[in-house]
């Protein structure tokens, strides 16, 4: 099923309700319906190519744009206006678009159009003539297979790959969230995730569009603006990473009472470390809930909910999210054992858009536990089930030390620096090593006022640590690179961090 439809009908429900309220103002259902008509009028008016690019923050209008792209049986190209105007323009051209719907404020944001492709043609928005009654169309019917979105992320070779993912991927993954966390319209969300990133899409837009849920959007995170929203509105489901739940506990004035309505604190996008968890227990009373997917995979697999949650895990599969875990001979390991992620499912991408070999590198056939043929995606992810199907994410398969012949994941090592009072965030990398291979180094935010005693944190490290787990040096670095939704960017750290660190 065309993943457009369930949201029409539920938008047709009750007209006059509010759908979503953001930093313009409240927008109900009927004037996002009538809004998305309008778009979609004015896309066929200016341009017959398949693909259409949005770049707008989190926002009513980016709903009422996704809408009308795909009310005339269009994919959606949602831009992270966060990207250089190299990978900008490498999108527009990978992805072969000549519209790109946007508001004025974006490009005052942006500081012109000068890093915007010039192959394509602006639509704002914000300026759209919506006077008198909307062209009434019936929505173009899209197969399961028919991409609805497709996504760029980032490459390896510094360029985003875009990932396909099909009116059926999105269907089932909101579709099986909302068995799976036993969801309903009573349940109100507030996030600032992005729209462009695919946590965003599904979680923040698609399942309470799914529902009838009224969403509370806010294009910029700001943690007082959020606390204050929380107060306001009292939603019952936040979404976020754990870079902005740390950004919450910076909020002095922030009370308990002002998140008292949260029945789900949920974060993705990267591992919740313990300190962080343990501090917001403390602080605001709230259990952070962990999620886990991929962009590939649309993107949420697993899922802890409260009633079924444990410590440092991203929950259980979703209905229909079947998990394989293999050993480095590509054989399935038992419960308990670490290995390499595989997920297969009906959410599970088309492809990577123009790459076929990227597709068919990261695509296996091999039968699942029934011995059933089934197309799995290697993730790249490290973890282990245990006997009660709970998924635990140990670290990546690209970021594991080999340590003298043992295997390193810096996750455990940041897990100590953070807990210490000086340290507000960590990242450890691999340096090349005559004798052991390599040696981890880490790199540390320190909190407000705190100074850098490399002793101190090697002694807590020893403390908590195996000896050739302890970082051979620490260094000082007053920003850690990080991704759109707040991921700390390893990779980048490899290449130029130790310019930056201090």
């Amino acid at each position: 099923m065309s993943v457009l439809l369930p949201v029409l009908k539920t938008l047709l429900k009750a007209p006059s309700k509010p759908a979503i309220t953001d930093d313009r103002g409240r927008t109900s259902r009927i004037r996002l319906l009538g809004g998305a008509m309008f778009v979609a009028e004015n896309i066929e008016q200016r341009t017959s190519k398949p693909h259409v690019g949005i770049m707008l923050p989190s926002s009513s209008a980016f709903v009422m744009s996704m809408l009308g792209v795909w009310l005339t049986g269009r994919t959606i190209v949602p831009f992270n206006f966060l990207l250089s105007p190299k990978q900008i323009d490498f999108i527009a051209r990978d992805s072969d678009i000549d519209m790109i719907i946007t508001a004025r404020p974006m490009i005052d944001f942006l500081g012109g159009t000068d890093g915007l492709p010039k192959s394509a043609k602006l639509f704002f928005i914000d300026e759209m003539d919506t006077e008198g009654f909307p062209p009434f169309r019936w929505p173009s019917i899209a197969s399961r297979r028919d991409v609805a979105a497709l996504m760029y992320t980032s490459g390896t070779s510094g360029m985003p790959k875009g990932v396909e993912l099909t009116h059926g991927n999105l269907d089932s993954d909101v579709r099986a969230s909302v068995q799976h966390a036993g969801l309903s319209r009573s349940d109100a969300f507030l996030g600032v995730l992005p729209q462009f990133h695919s946590f965003g899409l599904t979680a923040l837009t698609l399942i309470p569009l799914y529902i009838g849920s009224p969403i509370i959007y806010s294009a910029r995170f700001v943690p007082r603006t959020i606390i204050q929203l929380m107060k306001e509105h009292k939603p019952e489901i936040f979404v976020g990473v754990p870079a902005m739940y740390n950004a919450l506990l910076t909020v002095k004035e922030a009370k308990a009472e002002d998140l008292s309505s949260i029945r789900m604190a949920i974060s993705g996008g990267e591992p919740l470390p313990l300190s962080l968890y343990e501090a917001f227990k403390e602080r605001f009373g709230i259990g952070i809930l962990e999620g886990y997917g991929l962009t590939e995979t649309a993107p949420v697999t697993h899922w802890s909910t409260p009633r079924h949650n444990k410590l440092h895990s991203v929950g259980r599969a979703l209905p229909g999210v079947k998990v394989l875990i293999v050993d480095e001979q590509d054989k399935p390991v038992k419960a308990g054992q670490p290995g390499e992620i595989l997920l297969a499912g009906p959410n599970l991408m088309r492809g990577y858009h123009n790459q076929p070999e990227l597709t068919e590198s990261v695509i296996t056939q091999r039968p699942d536990r029934h011995g059933k043929p089934t197309r799995f995606f290697r993730t790249g992810d490290i973890g282990y089930e245990d006997e009660d199907g709970f998924l635990f994410i140990t670290g990546r398969k690209k970021e594991m030390l080999i340590i003298a012949g043992e295997n390193v994941f810096p996750r455990e090592i940041e897990e100590v620096l953070n807990s210490h009072p000086s340290v507000h965030a960590s990242a450890v990398i691999g340096k090349p090593d005559g004798v052991r291979g390599e040696v981890p180094v880490a790199f540390v935010e320190l909190e407000e006022g705190a100074d850098l005693d490399e002793s101190a944190l090697k002694k807590h490290c020893r403390e908590h640590l195996a000896p050739f787990k302890v970082p051979r040096s620490i260094s000082r670095i007053d920003q850690l690179p990080r991704s759109a939704t707040g991921k700390i960017l390893r990779r980048q750290i490899q290449s130029d961090g130790s310019n930056d660190a201090s």
